[in-house]
């Protein structure tokens, strides 16, 4: 069914004979329902924007949807049809409800992220990675995108050879590998000939020395299980895990050296490396240079990541997207302007900023980290003991994991992915603020409605005549719009926000709009609209990832 918004814009292209037009909502409700700035249209015109608007709300007639038009400077303002518009918005979700605003599958998309270093157990500042991740495709695949989601096991680097050689021969547990990173970190600092034995084990791994890839396997292993199973508690998985290793000997490598020295970009340098010339991408970078190579010919990471890179190219059929922390922007400007010489086209990148500790910034090496499995657990507990507060009873562990859980996700996601997290326990897992609980304590208070309510007739829309009745259906409305704009710019908090702010509308709704104290068909009419309430809100928080309850 085609939403108001569609509708009109639809018109305006009918119109103006232009495509790919943005209309917005006007800050309050006595300027419209929705506002086209005729900014858009001012150059190719050659007209001032007032005189286009003017011209356009005359053009455009009232319909089934549209009950008028006019101008206010630059701006055309569209009131909708209330009752019409507020029919066939109840009417669509009510009857689609876990499908609404979903397509079929006709595209496909590649989406890897996370990819921490299989040192240790994740902190909570890589999991932002993973969350934003998974939120993403989660909300690719309702809208039609069949995804293939990728690990990249970062798992020949001197980080992982330096825990290789700490293992030593044992197994340690996945409990223990925190500690023996943090104090390897320390050895070699202090001890150069430890540093000697970790390049030594990475020339025996690249020369293709079966017992030293055993053992690396081993240590890795260990690690991405543990990781995996943390992260799956929070509802994250993956279809592929890539090893970096895998592409040591494929060969691949080697036909990307032959292709980048066709392009007169490569060069060897004093120190016999492979050396690509990066001059003319404006990178940030006094020398704009990406080593390849070591001395003696063997792969660096960047030269292995460009073949990682080529691969998931050749897979990715429609979309092909990564996440990477801020930290890794310059150094993916290189990867994208080495794929470009040979033709490779780049892939869609999201770069997020970090969760912070009060002193700083979390370090897996020094040690000063918060374990993800640590708060997770935190936020469980303290979950339980909110609810027991709130509710004088105590609640499930089903529930109090779901709460807490959802807290932790919101609390990360509901953040531009470029601005800086600093997550608070206690604020996170209030029931008032923007905050997950919030949310989800609207969707267990409209199930309790509801199951109070019993049976219930089909309402009559014409009888909803209240501005919050008209505010809160709106926003259920522009909900297909939301995810598809939080899934093309690939930012979660969009939809996060969005579900905030519905939250806020169904509490003015309820304030305003007795739904049990009243009788009949108007009593009907709004069951029906926080029945659709209760559908986006649990739809929106599934695509989050986050429980919507049904009691709190």
């Amino acid at each position: 069914m085609e939403s108001a918004r569609d509708h009109i814009l639809k018109l305006l292209e009918e119109t103006t004979g232009e495509k790919d037009l943005q209309i917005e909502v006007p800050p309050t409700a006595y300027l419209g329902d929705f506002a086209f700035p005729s900014f858009q249209l001012a150059k190719d015109k050659k007209k001032r924007p007032a005189d286009i608007a003017e011209e356009l709300s005359k053009l455009i007639l009232p319909d089934e949807v549209i009950e008028s038009v006019s101008s206010n400077g630059p701006y055309v303002n569209f009131f909708l049809q209330r009752t019409t518009v507020m029919r066939r918005t109840i009417k669509e979700i009510l009857e689609k409800k876990e499908s609404f605003a979903s397509k079929k599958k006709t595209r496909h998309a590649l989406v890897e992220h996370t990819s921490i270093n299989p040192n240790a157990s994740p902190h909570v500042g890589r999991a932002r990675n993973a969350l934003i991740g998974d939120a993403i495709v989660r909300m690719l695949r309702h809208l039609g995108f069949e995804t293939e989601v990728h690990y990249f096991v970062n798992d020949i680097g001197k980080q992982i050879a330096m825990l290789v050689l700490a293992a030593g021969h044992k197994n340690p547990s996945f409990d223990e590998l925190l500690e023996l990173y943090i104090k390897i970190n320390k050895d070699v600092e202090e001890n150069p000939e430890k540093e000697k034995l970790v390049f030594e084990l990475l020339s025996q791994l690249e020369a293709d020395d079966k017992e030293v890839l055993q053992r690396f396997r081993k240590v890795v292993k260990t690690c991405i299980d543990g990781q995996a199973r943390i992260l799956g508690d929070l509802g994250i998985t993956y279809d592929t895990y890539d090893y970096e290793s895998d592409l040591l000997f494929d060969g691949n490598t080697k036909e990307i050296i032959a292709k980048l020295e066709k392009t007169g970009k490569l060069f060897t340098d004093e120190e016999n490396r492979q050396v690509l010339n990066q001059e003319g991408y404006q990178l940030a970078m006094k020398a704009p240079v990406l080593v390849l190579t070591r001395n003696d010919g063997t792969s660096l990471y960047p030269l292995r990541d460009i073949a990682y890179n080529i691969k998931k190219a050749a897979l990715a059929k429609d979309r092909n997207i990564i996440i990477l922390g801020e930290d890794q922007k310059l150094y993916q400007q290189q990867i994208n302007a080495a794929l470009s010489l040979i033709g490779i086209n780049e892939p869609e990148v999201v770069h997020y900023s970090f969760v912070l500790l009060k002193e700083g910034k979390m370090s897996t090496r020094k040690g000063n980290v918060v374990l993800l499995a640590d708060l997770m657990k935190e936020v469980e507990e303290n979950a339980m003991k909110e609810i027991v507060e709130k509710q004088k009873a105590k609640p499930s562990k089903q529930l109090a994991r779901m709460i807490g859980y959802g807290a932790l996700k919101y609390g990360i996601l509901k953040i531009s992915p470029e601005k800086n997290v600093t997550f608070d326990t206690e604020t996170a897992l209030s029931f008032e603020g923007e905050t997950g609980p919030y949310i989800q304590y609207a969707h267990a208070r409209i199930c309790s409605i509801l199951e109070k309510a019993a049976s219930q007739d089909e309402g009559d829309c014409s009888l909803l005549t209240n501005d919050k009745e008209w505010a809160l259906i709106k926003m259920l409305g522009n909900f297909p719009h939301t995810i598809e704009e939080a899934a093309r710019q690939m930012r979660p908090h969009i939809l996060a926000n969005y579900l905030f702010e519905l939250s806020q509308r169904f509490s003015e709704f309820y304030q305003e709009c007795p739904v049990l104290q009243v009788e009949g068909p108007l009593k009907n009419a709004r069951l029906q609209v926080i029945s659709a309430t209760k559908t986006v809100l649990a739809l929106g928080l599934s695509l989050l990832g986050i429980d919507a309850p049904e009691r709190m």
